[in-house]
């Protein structure tokens, strides 16, 4: 049904980011939402997931022309191209570096060539450098997360005060609820770097937990995949590499920014950042996971599949015996 149901996604998702940039809502110095009356709509997130959901289908269907020519290897970067001019008009480069991502390490488990890779990152690595001197604020962005106490009331802002919060969480943090710098010094506390107010909270500890439940959610998400692609399901194979990514690589991000080591970029930390569209996507890869583990359950081992037939054939062999009943009158 999914597999389906992929390429009219796919467009639907591309016509909500074209109609984001003429009806969009202007938020912060960005054009990311439609309203839609009760709330609004993040066309961006809902990308992520029909990116993934398409492209797990195109795997299954061109396998063979991706594994063996340029051809079936460009068609979806032509996609991506186009999907990342869009988001990167509204402007989400956050956004685009995840889609780019996912959709990079799903090609590569599908059987692209290494030599493709290498000559298509030259390529984005080119236009990363273009897309940064191009725009002052993006460059500003870059230099803040280098050295960003060179300037820790304007362009490293929040980053200061994020490293601020990671410091006084030391070992065991601050306690819940204990957090001082999310009391309106660090911008967004509650979505894009809310990581820095559980440090500040949960310290060294909570951190190391965080990023161990996700790296869980990933490897569990490779798990189910590998355990559909045995059982002969290639779609809900790929399907589970990608939302394992998907989510997996955000995270990544997120942590990223929020540590300093990478360039701040408005990116939600799944699971947990307060967010209407993000946390509802996020919930419906996490079903499509679960729906994959239900459809392919987990075989049982050689040893114990003898015993339990086993102990079956027990079972029906005294359920065939006849019952003796006890012949009235006899004396024992």
């Amino acid at each position: 049904y999914w597999e389906r149901l992929g390429p009219m996604l796919l467009l639907f998702g591309l016509v909500l980011l074209v109609a984001v940039l003429g009806l969009g809502r202007e938020i912060n110095g960005s054009t990311r939402w439609l309203g839609l009356g009760l709330f609004n709509l993040q066309p961006s997130e809902l990308m992520k997931l029909f990116m993934v959901v398409y492209l797990a289908g195109y795997l299954v269907r061109r396998g063979d022309e991706v594994r063996s020519s340029v051809k079936g290897f460009l068609k979806p970067m032509l996609l991506v191209a186009l999907t990342g001019g869009l988001l990167l008009a509204e402007p989400d480069f956050g956004a685009t570096a995840v889609v780019t991502a996912t959709v990079l390490g799903m090609m590569f488990l599908g059987g692209v060539r290494l030599w493709q890779f290498g000559v298509l990152f030259a390529g984005i690595l080119g236009a990363a450098a273009a897309l940064v001197l191009t725009a002052p604020y993006r460059m500003a962005r870059l230099t803040s997360f280098v050295d960003p106490w060179a300037d820790p009331f304007n362009s490293g802002f929040q980053l200061t005060q994020a490293l601020i919060a990671f410091g006084r969480g030391e070992w065991w943090g601050v306690g819940l609820g204990g957090s001082v710098q999310k009391l309106f010094y660090l911008p967004e506390a509650h979505t894009d770097f809310l990581f820095a107010v559980l440090a500040e909270e949960l310290g060294l500890m909570g951190v190391l937990a965080v990023v161990g439940l996700f790296a869980l959610l990933v490897w569990r998400a490779f798990i189910i995949g590998r355990r559909a692609q045995r059982a002969g399901g290639d779609f809900a194979a790929y399907l589970s590499y990608g939302l394992g990514l998907w989510l997996g690589m955000q995270a990544f991000i997120n942590l990223g920014v929020n540590m300093g080591m990478l360039p701040t970029k408005g990116l939600t930390l799944p699971l947990m950042s307060y967010g209407g569209s993000s946390i509802v996507v996020t919930c419906v890869a996490c079903a499509l996971l679960l729906r994959v583990s239900h459809e392919y359950p987990p075989q049982k081992p050689p040893l114990a599949r003898r015993v339990a037939g086993h102990a079956d054939s027990g079972e029906k062999r005294s359920k065939r015996l006849p019952t003796l009943k006890p012949v009235r009158g006899a004396k024992s």
